[in-house]
């Protein structure tokens, strides 16, 4: 029975080789399994490989696709700020129309930016003779109906370096100048001595250093021949009460006496046209003549600086061209002494 049973069994032969199923690679070149020999795995190699180039694809286009949204949206972004930047311009100009005008005692007040510099150069003479405290003046110098000067003394064995000014003719009996002033003795062989400070003049006085420089240090290192050659660099920040005095009115107190307003700008100006007409030709043609204008109670003149229009007007009202303060500025002054400025005809 157990020879039956040992002869009835069979017995499957082993292979030579087992190759387990994680270890079998797949060959790009060949397209076969190795350790396999399956035809069906060539046609499933040539599919995955299908299906990875068109995940590549999908995937670049899907990327383009997501730059394209975001550039769009990026040029949104851009266009809603310009937007709201212009509906803030539009605002802050609407709300600047609707401020009031400054007061007269404010109307000439510079912006805080620098309205203008120059350079005030001299060179003076026998410096080394200088007498103690005794002021030696440059030549005056007009900036803007300003005239500025520099002034030098001997303090105290030391150089004392000033620069004044006084406004020729002066809106207001209260005015004041503000600015930054670079004070610069020239050494020889380049050696300068420089100093900077800030000053609001708000009467003829000179601001500077009294001890700017050593007298004997001057002497040795920038004197030649006797002559020291100064500079100063003059930035004017702000200014108040400068400019022509108005002398006569043509605003709505004249109302009563005027039959034409001229505008100028947002100015009006209340006067006569027989007046003006009897004064100058133009006006006669103007406000007298076949125009339109002569038929209207307001004209409007362009191109005109509203300050010019007023002093011509003054001229035409028989106002002088030259008040008090012109004059009594062109009757004093330096011209290098310390006396008065005496003017030649």
């Amino acid at each position: 029975m157990a020879a039956n049973e040992e002869s009835s069994m069979r017995i499957r032969p082993e292979p030579e080789s087992t190759i387990p199923l994680e270890n079998n690679q797949v060959t790009e070149e060949t397209g076969e399994i190795a350790g396999a020999g399956d035809t069906s795995n060539a046609a499933l190699l040539v599919e995955i490989k299908k299906l990875r180039s068109e995940l590549i694809a999908t995937t670049e286009e899907n990327r383009k696709k997501q730059d394209e949204m975001l550039q769009k949206f990026e040029s949104k972004m851009e266009d809603m700020k310009k937007g709201v930047s212009e509906k803030l311009q539009s605002i802050e100009a609407l709300t600047s129309n609707d401020k009031p005008e400054k007061s007269d005692s404010t109307r000439n007040v510079a912006s805080s930016k620098p309205v203008k510099q120059f350079k005030l150069k001299h060179v003076f003479e026998d410096s080394n003779k200088f007498q103690e405290n005794v002021s030696n003046f440059s030549l005056d110098e007009d900036h803007d109906k300003v005239n500025w000067y520099i002034n030098l003394m001997r303090r105290n064995n030391h150089l004392g370096f000033y620069v004044g000014c006084e406004p020729i003719a002066p809106a207001d009996d209260k005015w004041s100048i503000r600015t930054i002033t670079e004070y610069k003795v020239v050494g020889r062989k380049k050696n300068d001595v420089m100093r900077t400070c800030e000053n609001c003049y708000q009467t003829d006085e000179g601001w500077g250093f009294s001890k700017f420089l050593d007298w004997e240090e001057m002497n040795k290192y920038c004197l030649a021949d006797g002559k020291l050659q100064v500079e100063a660099k003059v930035t004017i920040i702000e200014t108040t009460g400068l400019g022509k005095r108005k002398i006569r009115k043509f605003d709505e107190s004249q109302e009563d006496v005027s039959d034409v307003i001229l505008v100028v700008r947002d100015t009006k100006f209340y006067v006569s046209k027989m007046y003006l007409a009897a004064q100058s030709p133009i006006f006669k043609t103007l406000l007298l003549g076949n125009f339109s204008e002569s038929k209207q109670s307001e004209v409007k003149l362009n191109g005109i600086d509203p300050d010019d229009f007023h002093y011509f007007l003054e001229l035409l009202y028989g106002e002088s061209a030259v008040d008090g303060n012109v004059m009594r500025a062109f009757f004093q002054g330096r011209s290098g002494t310390t006396g008065p400025k005496v003017p030649t005809f």
